[in-house]
């Protein structure tokens, strides 16, 4: 039985990963800040016969990664696929434009969106690399690829997220790991944000469990890279 970890479980894009999954036999274990709505997560995947477990965690406070992951693997086993969602950035998150950024808010923007994610591949990649198998699947935002300057040191911090997952896929490339990256842009439906933002905004959103069948094609190695992005294209 194959396991995953999903780092970042809410409503939208992190349940419909781990029910894509789900129904492909995996087993299931959440990560999210708040253990509130876990009872409901675990009830809904175990409704399907789906093994699961649930951790709260930030998983940007030191030794909080190594917790959860200690924790999954001792009730699940050893983990196969990581999909690691906390570091892509909502439209809200900057609260300075790029003009207005300085070096210290690049800092901090770095620390809490790549710091993170090196710290599950350290975790997770020697014991991948050693039985020669698994998928770390890493989510950044659209300002990776497109300028967007209204999110400020998220931007940078966005492009550095996805270099160092592409470069940590060249260099797994022979050892039967696959480094995915999922870069999104725009609102996911049933998301917490989406929720806020309902009938506020007048941006075109994403489903879920279609870009969830995406990182299910990520962690099967069927594409390395995968981009959503409805901010920047016109409507069809």
């Amino acid at each position: 039985m194959s396991t995953i970890a999903v780092l970042g479980a809410g409503p939208g894009l992190g349940m419909s990963v781990a029910q894509r999954f789900a129904q492909e036999g995996y087993d299931v274990g959440l990560v999210s800040r708040s253990a509130d709505r876990h009872p409901g997560y675990l009830e809904a995947l175990s409704a399907n016969g789906v093994r699961t477990t649930a951790v709260a965690a930030d998983l940007r406070a030191p030794g909080e990664v190594l917790r959860a992951l200690e924790a999954i693997s001792e009730e699940l086993g050893p983990i196969d696929v990581v999909y690691h969602g906390p570091g892509a950035q909502d439209l809200t998150a900057a609260s300075v434009g790029i003009l207005e950024t300085g070096p210290s808010d690049v800092r901090a923007a770095v620390a809490e969106v790549v710091e993170p994610a090196a710290e599950v591949a350290s975790l997770v990649l020697p014991a991948m690399r050693s039985r020669g198998s698994g998928s770390l699947i890493f989510v950044s935002g659209l300002s990776a690829l497109v300028p967007l300057p209204f999110l400020g040191p998220y931007a940078p911090a966005s492009g550095a997220l996805r270099t160092y997952v592409r470069t940590l896929a060249a260099a797994t490339s022979d050892d039967g790991v696959r480094v995915g990256s999922l870069v999104v842009g725009g609102l996911i439906e049933r998301g917490d944000i989406h929720q806020m933002l309902a009938g506020a905004t007048s941006y075109r959103t994403l489903d879920p469990d279609e870009v969830a069948d995406a990182v299910w094609r990520l962690a099967s190695g069927e594409e390395d890279e995968v981009v959503f992005d409805v901010l920047t294209q016109a409507p069809s």
